[in-house]
């Protein structure tokens, strides 16, 4: 009988290591805090302008439902793309790419940026207003509405290439642009303001850009001398920075701020102390003259998703090198990495060429202490499932909800917990049921809530996402009932703006 007490014993060591190796890998592929953002860009899209507002509405809808499908939960929509508005505003024209032409106001009094946000919320999905601060066009053969502020003041504006910009050198551009912010902030129920890498623009080669006059005019008053013009200019990017966030607490203090910066913050061999990435190409610092890092550092934005690409094993932009040094360079602030969607779905992994990317790229930002999460770029390929993208996430890497990461440098006390949490019978079915606790236009107080399951007499373990059914911002939830043969306990906790969840939850245990 020994050498079979043996065996049975090495199988039950076998089964043992599987289910712990099974329960780890589980809990790395689906983190129960994790931002899952997707950027949706209306510059190069052209469905916007073919559409009736009816059918505007029905893309909307279908694409937040599809979004929310792969457990996705930002939306960064591109509400400002070149000093115009995909929204009503008193301060700048109808943006070209809603109707055709810029100042054309869409029907029936539509808002899409009202529309977009009151739905993503219904889907519990953050909205993120994304703005580019200095482009003005995108093309030279775009005409600007006679409404628009470069024919009140051109003397703010400068051609660059065969584009216009703000003179980022300008008070009057920084406070214009704040002034836009402030307003979004202050009509809009919205989760953050975000910016993308368009600060100073990208180099035309042979071209100089042409800010003598705001240069000669501010930098020996500002403290600079005639040969530092290139911190001249990243000051100007700083004083913007700092503004926009200054407006933003003002106005609300739950609404966040991003950057989304190239993804290369300096290459080592342009850096006197080594502290640059081993990597070749464009530099935020250098050449867009955006000092990420120090925003960073003195907390002057509340994300950073740098645009990272580039592949595993890219010559000169590697993305695991990338994503390691900013992993080393982030101050304790929330790092969400920027994917690229097509590059990363139709790369060979170099170590098993028959896959593609996906797997050690989510591998990585998921082993990486401070990256909380990714951001996908362009939503429209992942509407489109490129390369099984879709199907990954919601099969996989989004197999369970997840809740975003708590802002605690924000706000950092627990919301309470729900009130009077019934179970009945109504006339949509048996309802799990509470009452809110607390004022719901306070941001400290419960905005949403999550829902988990246990099966009867199992652990409770709140920080098991297997085990949450629903995330919802309404104060019920529809049980699925059958035929009451099983005992389930249920516990819901509140989350607030700031997204810190309360202690413990109210529990109701229920047959169903």
């Amino acid at each position: 009988m020994q050498p079979k007490n043996i065996e049975m014993k090495r199988k039950y060591l076998l089964l043992t290591i599987i289910i712990i190796y099974s329960f780890s890998v589980s809990s790395q592929i689906t983190p129960k805090r994790e931002f899952r953002g997707v950027w949706i860009s209306v510059v190069h899209q052209d469905q916007y302008v073919k559409m009736t507002i009816p059918e505007m509405k029905r893309y909307f809808e279908n694409m937040l439902n599809k979004l929310q499908a792969c457990r996705i939960n930002a939306v960064l929509f591109q509400v400002r793309p070149a000093a115009d508005a995909f929204y009503y505003s008193e301060i700048e024209p109808w943006s070209r790419y809603l109707r055709g032409y810029q100042g054309q106001a869409p029907e029936e009094k539509f808002d899409p940026m009202a529309f977009l946000l009151e739905e993503a919320h219904k889907r519990n999905i953050e909205f993120h207003a994304w703005l580019n601060p200095y482009r003005v066009t995108v093309y030279d053969t775009d005409a600007l509405h006679s409404s628009h502020i470069y024919y009140q003041h051109p003397e703010w504006f400068v051609k660059y290439g065969k584009q216009i910009y703000f003179d980022p050198g300008l008070p009057e551009s920084r406070n214009f642009i704040c002034k836009v912010v402030k307003d979004i902030v202050n009509r809009y129920d919205l989760d953050a303001i975000h910016l993308d890498d368009y600060f100073y623009p990208y180099p035309v080669k042979g071209e100089k850009f042409p800010d003598d006059k705001s240069f000669n005019k501010y930098a020996a008053s500002q403290g600079f001398l005639p040969y530092q013009r290139d911190e001249w200019r990243r000051n100007n990017v700083n004083m913007l920075i700092r503004q926009i966030k200054t407006v933003i607490v003002h106005e609300k203090t739950h609404v966040r701020f991003g950057i989304s910066p190239f993804g290369i913050y300096r290459n080592k061999k342009n850096t006197s102390d080594g502290t640059g990435s081993n990597t070749g190409g464009l530099q935020n610092y250098d050449d867009l003259y955006a000092d990420v890092k120090l925003w960073v550092e003195k907390n002057w934005i509340d994300y950073n998703i740098p645009q990272i690409y580039w592949e595993i094993g890219h010559r000169t932009a590697d993305y695991e090198t990338l994503i390691n040094w900013w992993n080393r360079n982030n101050y304790g602030a929330h790092l969400y990495i920027g994917q690229d969607i097509v590059r990363t779905m139709k790369t060979a992994d170099l170590q098993n060429p028959n896959k593609n990317q996906l797997t050690r790229k989510m591998e990585l930002e998921r082993t990486l202490p401070a990256v909380y999460g990714n951001c996908f770029w362009p939503a429209y390929e992942l509407l489109n499932n490129t390369g099984g993208i879709a199907d990954s996430l919601k099969n996989h890497y989004h197999a369970y909800p997840a809740l975003i990461p708590a802002y605690l440098h924000l706000h950092n006390k627990k919301p309470k917990d729900i009130k009077s949490l019934k179970a009945e019978w109504t006339s949509m079915g048996y309802v799990l049921h509470w009452k809110r606790n607390g004022n719901p236009t306070d941001p400290k107080k419960a905005q949403y809530y999550v829902i988990y399951r246990f099966a009867n007499k199992e652990k409770v373990n709140l920080e098991d996402p297997s085990k949450i059914v629903a995330i919802v911002r309404e104060t019920s939830y529809i049980l699925p009932y059958n035929q009451g043969t099983k005992k389930y306990k249920y516990i819901v906790t509140s989350v607030d703006r700031f997204h810190n969840e309360s202690k413990k939850g109210k529990s109701k245990t229920v047959k169903l």
